[in-house]
């Protein structure tokens, strides 16, 4: 079964005899993964979604056979407000922006944070940096999980966009993480290069996936220190997909401490409580796109993971 194109106009699709019994919803975000399984049901309600004509409900069964047009309208193009709100400066100058972002902050907008995103932050406080980048992206190179804390990059401008665009493209910018994780990993150190993409039934999450299915990810990680139930693990990224680090951990055993998403259901009760990920950018080194310098720069570990740390390191 091939995937068709989920761009803005009609698609008319074809149900397989093999598929008969599949709810149409879920028949449709193989057939559309550009989709999203929420926007689908959205155009299934708005009655943008029609079956041999008629227009059916999400969880409707197909029978085989049916034709199946989506008319998919072009994405609402809403502008990014700034917003005024306190940053986290540790490095600023004409060309580039080097914050500690908090946990709980999402660094640009997507479906269900419009608002109080740190993309909307940094427009109030460097307003040239709309026109840098993507216009609900801007200035942002890359990014960080929303309960993930720690070191970001921002361009001011389009020299230092382009520059720092394409050293992460030749995998020059260091990034370095410390994190918390379960269960007490066995190697001192190790590489986890397996293929992420996003998960076929659920399109919010990723996961690791077969090879030819995936973009390829690569991680590294050392053991700094080991505890009862819990591991302190250093990591580094060679590559930057969605959830990375969460993901590839995850899929090692080891999910990170707080990981509601990828953290499965058996997993050792934290000994205390903890805000946002135990995952923290701790360190961020860059070749300044104006100068030709090398910039590095450091994060401390942050009280809530430090608390934990604390409580790991007194527990016998």
């Amino acid at each position: 079964m091939r995937a068709a194109s989920a761009a803005p106009g009609l698609v008319r699709l074809a149900v397989d005899p093999a598929a008969a019994g599949s709810r149409l919803d879920r028949w449709l975000a193989e057939r559309l993964p550009g989709l999203s399984r929420a926007r689908l049901q959205a155009l299934i309600e708005a009655g943008r979604v029609r079956v041999d004509g008629a227009v059916r409900k999400a969880a409707a069964r197909l029978a085989g056979r049916e034709r199946v047009e989506v008319d998919v309208p072009p994405p609402a193009v809403e502008e990014l407000v700034p917003e005024p709100a306190p940053l986290s400066i540790v490095f600023e100058d004409a060309h580039v922006l080097v914050l500690d972002k908090p946990p709980g902050v999402v660094v640009h907008p997507g479906p269900g944070h419009a608002r109080a995103t740190l993309a909307a932050a940094l427009l109030a406080h460097a307003p040239a940096v709309a026109g840098v980048g993507g216009p609900r992206r801007p200035g942002i190179v890359h990014r960080l999980d929303k309960d993930t804390s720690g070191l970001l990059v921002v361009a001011k401008s389009k020299l230092a966009y382009d520059a720092l665009v394409a050293q992460l493209a030749r995998r020059s910018v260091t990034r370095r993480y410390l994190a918390v994780v379960h269960g007490r990993v066995r190697a001192d150190d190790g590489v986890i290069d397996r293929p992420i993409g996003r998960r076929p039934h659920d399109r919010v999450k990723m996961a690791v996936r077969p090879a030819g299915q995936g973009k390829r990810a690569v991680t590294r990680y050392r053991v700094l220190e080991r505890f009862g139930g819990f591991t302190l693990l250093q990591v580094s990224l060679e590559t930057g997909r969605t959830h990375q680090i969460r993901v590839h951990l995850a899929a090692l055993g080891h999910p990170v401490a707080g990981d509601d998403v990828y953290g499965g259901r058996r997993r050792e009760p934290l000994p205390t409580p903890l805000e946002g990920l135990a995952l923290h950018a701790v360190r961020l080194a860059f070749i300044h796109p104006a100068t030709g310098r090398a910039q590095e720069f450091e994060s401390p570990m942050p009280a809530r993971i430090e608390r934990l740390l604390s409580h790991l390191r007194n527990t016998p």
